[in-house]
């Protein structure tokens, strides 16, 4: 079925970028949220982020003004939409009911996803009349410049709703991955939580400053691992192919076993005082700088890095 109309649920950060997107592709899009001037603030971002959509490439029929907020529910509207992408609080109990709500309402053949950064779509649908239309359409935040959106099905999704999932993101320029199974965190947060907790500890322990620490990432493992991911990064430093990939590990196996092993020793403790000194690094960090400039730098830098890359908005 052709998807020519979205309805999001939620408009913070997440469900207000998710809304720029799908505008940019020439849907029409149908919005809803209880918080008080999220009317206006959604205006007002959405016009903030329209440059960059731009840049990116905005398909002949996008427009800014083809959306529809319609207050605190879709009501009337859910029998209008083509695909939900619910942005709702990381609250179990509060999912459970909306996605109902929604499932009730909307017609048998619209897929419901919801964009949980972690909590599996299992824990929330236990009031569906429809469970296997439901699944996680997580996405990095900004929805509308990175590429990847994390597809989770619960047990019970049909595969058909997971391909119609994986079709659509595909349409809007996404980078959709398939997750097999559900697991706590999902796949990109488990390896950011991964490579984070180390970092905290290093730096909690005053081994490395918070800046060197960034420096370590952006300046080696970041742009290799931005280019290529870290399994082709392996292979070509093991001498190319997957003979080069397994020559790595074996070569660099009973080292990296015994850093493993340091680490784990060495765990990040979450204590007040380690939480303390990680702060005051990264105060040091910022000491002079400023935060909104930096994340302008950063999204423009991105714009540019996915144009590089050959991310770019799709014609529908």
């Amino acid at each position: 079925m052709s998807i020519r109309t979205v309805g999001i649920v939620g408009t913070g950060v997440i469900g207000a970028s998710w809304t720029g997107l799908f505008l940019a592709h020439g849907l029409r899009v149908i919005v809803a949220d209880p918080a008080p001037a999220a009317e206006e603030k959604l205006a007002s971002y959405l016009k903030s982020i329209w440059p960059a959509l731009e840049i990116m490439g905005l398909d002949e029929d996008a427009s800014l003004s083809n959306y529809k907020f319609v207050g605190a529910t879709l009501g009337e509207y859910y029998k209008e939409v083509d695909f939900v992408q619910e942005n709702a609080p990381e609250r179990p109990e509060l999912k459970t009911k909306l996605l109902a709500e929604i499932d009730a309402a909307v017609r048998l053949d619209v897929v419901i996803a919801s964009s949980s950064s972690g909590i599996p779509s299992s824990k929330f649908v236990g009031q569906c009349q429809h469970p296997e239309r439901v699944l996680i359409g997580h996405p990095f935040n900004p929805p509308h410049l990175m590429p990847l959106v994390e597809v989770v099905p619960h047990p019970n999704t049909s595969t058909a709703a997971v391909a119609h999932a994986m079709a659509f993101y595909e349409s809007v320029g996404r980078r959709p991955v398939h997750i097999k199974d559900e697991i706590p965190g999902f796949v990109a947060n488990r390896l950011q939580a991964a490579l984070c907790n180390e970092a905290y500890s290093l730096v909690a322990r005053g081994i490395v400053s918070a800046q060197d620490l960034d420096a370590c990432v952006t300046t080696s493992l970041g742009p290799r691992w931005a280019m290529v991911g870290p399994f082709l990064a392996n292979a070509m430093g093991g001498g190319g192919g997957s003979e080069g990939f397994k020559h790595l590990l074996e070569h660099l196996g009973p080292a990296s076993r015994v850093w493993v092993a340091d680490m784990q020793a060495h765990k990040f403790d979450w204590s007040q005082e380690s939480i303390d000194v990680l702060g005051s690094s990264v105060a040091d960090e910022l000491q002079g700088k400023d935060v909104k400039e930096l994340e302008q730098k950063r999204d423009d830098d991105l714009i540019k890095f996915f144009k590089i890359k050959g991310v770019r908005q799709r014609p529908r």
